[in-house]
């Protein structure tokens, strides 16, 4: 017989074979991350409080907070108030609405489930739309008193936008409608009537009451007609196609790992496919392609490493390779382009203006971008294309793109990962869109740079000068075109080459179909910008005299030209001094309403933040022209062109 030591022992050790036995167990468990959605108030952080507490994983001292938090802040009368356990902001709590995106975790015997509580309020849908980025499945609620609502809609066309093909309809407050089966018929015909142009997988209704928990884990037997599946039991059984590993092999560069002269591999976190060493792969921008030597990690090196596992490549070959490059199978290589068409969810305030020059990053790569064309927006109601020259806060839209290098992409039906980019404000570095690509516009791979014999130093040689666009800008009044002629008069008297562009001329020809809009305002100072920028290539001394209100504008007009060929001269004349010269009677005509629109008055002026020349009220005309020449001179741009 065993002694007590060694009865001790083999129980310590059963109780350690059988724990081990659990972890693995729980570790094999599949993943299903999913997001509830829908509009302000419908119960999303009361289904997940819901969720959390039936599937036992709250803590005695979190139910004794909940139930303190309930009594202080808790909408439930002596009930636990669910929602208190995922708003977990101040702001939220007042309120009674989510704002962040809060992430949970629970498990059940059959899967482990991370979830996301995004946010209902309209101005909070940027907050949806990243919960929704890596999902797998949307939960939409709907409150069962008010039905389908515009909120619902628009978080269905985002779920669906993002790439979402499984949806549960959870019909919630089922209780506060008695339980009735024909308001729960109604709302779930008008759902599919509505979601069947948006492609979902599976879509399953479930009426539920998140509050008294009926059809959450437990089968209500408020609910006898319902013979479907409770939402946990739906969760734990729905099949999703995440499996990225059946894809093409894609992994963007997060940075390169070089530690020592006898170490230099490539790290980043598979986005699809699988990887295993002795695979050809390919760098997807250059199209140089070596073999994988060796796939590293901290733990040691793996035999083959699949969609979101984050390594460490070493490649048989020394190739360029750096951040923001995609290294993809050789066989199965992804398109490289600077223009797409692609939907777009605008976030930001203020509008997104075609021309206007922002930043977008897709994957690891960031680079300069604006949207060349708006085709139409769409309505969320009844997906209508509907033309429009701008996107509004919360619009989506088919855009035409140009991005200023080349990027290597797929089309976001076919990897989520490099086919999905934001948009990123210059300026501010926020976040200001969202966008999905469809597919490379072909124009941009026929279209290529002709080399050219005779370049822009050789013009600028034979004409004694070094080229350089004069970007004159001020409100209208200001003396921009007076100092400008004068400016090119004085060259012309030295012998130089120049050419003025003036905000009036222009629009008689080049600009003559361009209003005055915040949108056509941009387009005009793009289309000048590229003249102007064909004039300096052509050798010339150009000087532009525009308005020019917006620095995001002058900041990418600035980008077209090389280092020192873009000079700003600001004519800082104060409003009220402009208002007075008013030699065109503008001003007038804008403060009795006549002029819609009109910079100082009713639109905007963005002083400029560093030019290179300031021309200030206290000097003449002919003092400012003087000062910008001695500029010129002392630049080089005056003398013989080297260069």
């Amino acid at each position: 017989m065993l002694g007590v030591a060694q009865t001790a022992d083999l129980e310590a050790s059963l109780e350690s074979q059988a724990a081990s036995q659990h972890l693995h167990a729980h570790e094999r468990k599949s993943l299903l991350r999913f997001l509830t959605c829908g509009s302000v108030d419908d119960g999303k952080s009361t289904l997940i409080g819901r969720l959390l507490y039936d599937t036992q994983l709250l803590m005695e001292d979190q139910l004794s907070a909940l139930a303190a938090d309930s009594r202080r802040h808790g909408t439930t009368g002596d009930d636990l108030d669910f929602a208190l356990l995922v708003d977990g902001l101040a702001s939220e709590r007042e309120q009674g609405i989510t704002i962040d995106v809060a992430y949970r975790f629970f498990a059940t015997e059959q899967r482990k489930f991370i979830v996301a509580d995004t946010p209902g309020h309209e101005q909070y849908t940027r907050n949806m739309a990243t919960g929704a980025s890596n999902a797998d499945l949307a939960v939409i609620l709907v409150d069962a008193r008010q039905g389908i609502l515009t909120q619902t809609r628009r978080h269905s066309f985002i779920v669906s936008l993002l790439g979402i093909r499984h949806v549960v309809l959870a019909i919630n407050k089922i209780d506060l409608i008695g339980y009735s089966q024909a308001v729960f018929d109604e709302i779930e015909a008008a759902y599919r009537s509505f979601a069947e142009p948006l492609g979902f997988v599976s879509l399953q209704a479930i009426p539920l009451s998140a509050r008294y928990g009926d059809n959450v884990r437990s089968r209500s037997a408020k609910l006898p007609w319902y013979q479907g599946p409770t939402l946990v039991e739906y969760l734990e059984s729905v099949e999703v196609d995440s499996d990225r590993r059946a894809a093409p092999f894609r992994m963007p560069v997060q940075w390169v790992n070089r530690p020592n002269l006898d170490f230099r591999g490539f790290a980043g976190t598979i986005a699809a496919g699988v990887v295993r060493p002795g695979d050809r792969v390919a760098v997807a921008r250059s199209g140089v392609t070596s073999l994988v030597k060796r796939i590293v990690t901290f733990d040691g090196d793996l035999s083959e490493a699949g969609a979101g596992e984050a390594v460490t490549l070493m490649l048989q070959d020394e190739i360029d390779v750096s951040r923001g490059d995609v290294l993809a199978a050789a066989a199965e290589r992804p398109e490289v382009s600077d223009q797409f068409a692609a939907h777009l969810l605008w976030m930001h305030d203020e509008p997104l203006i075609p021309g206007r020059p922002y930043l977008i990053k897709l994957a690891t790569s960031v680079v300069g971008a604006s949207v060349t064309h708006i085709k139409h927006r769409l309505d969320i109601n009844n997906f209508a294309k509907l033309a429009t020259k701008t996107l509004e806060k919360n619009e989506v839209g088919v855009i035409n793109l140009m991005t200023q290098a080349p990027l290597a992409f797929d089309p976001f039906s076919r990897v989520h990962e490099t086919g999905a980019f934001i948009v990123i404000d210059r300026m501010t570095n926020h976040t200001v869109g969202a966008g999905m690509i469809d597919f490379s516009l072909r124009r941009a791979s026929n279209i290529h740079w002709q080399a050219l014999d005779v370049d822009m130093n050789a013009r600028a040689i034979a004409k004694g000068q070094k080229p350089a666009a004069l970007w004159f800008t001020g409100l209208s009044g200001a003396g921009k075109s007076t100092i400008a002629n004068l400016v090119e008069k004085r060259l012309h008297a030295i012998g130089k080459h120049t050419y003025l562009l003036d905000g009036d001329n222009v629009r008689h020809g080049l600009n003559r179909d361009l209003g005055f809009t915040d949108a056509d305002r941009v387009e005009n100072i793009r289309r000048v910008a590229e003249t102007a920028r064909l004039m300096v290539d052509a050798g010339l001394i150009a000087l532009a005299s525009f308005i020019s209100p917006f620095r995001a504008e002058r900041r990418m007009a600035r980008d077209l030209f090389g280092e020192g060929q873009f000079i700003e001269i600001f004519v800082d004349t104060p409003l009220e001094v402009a208002e007075r010269r008013d030699p065109k009677g503008l001003y007038q005509r804008a403060r009795n309403g006549l002029i819609q629109n009109f910079t100082g008055i009713g639109s905007p002026y963005e002083r400029p933040e560093a030019p290179h020349i300031t021309i200030t009220p206290d000097s003449s005309a002919e003092e400012a022209a003087e000062l910008i020449v001695s500029y010129l001179d002392r630049g080089g741009y005056l003398g013989s062109a080297t260069g």
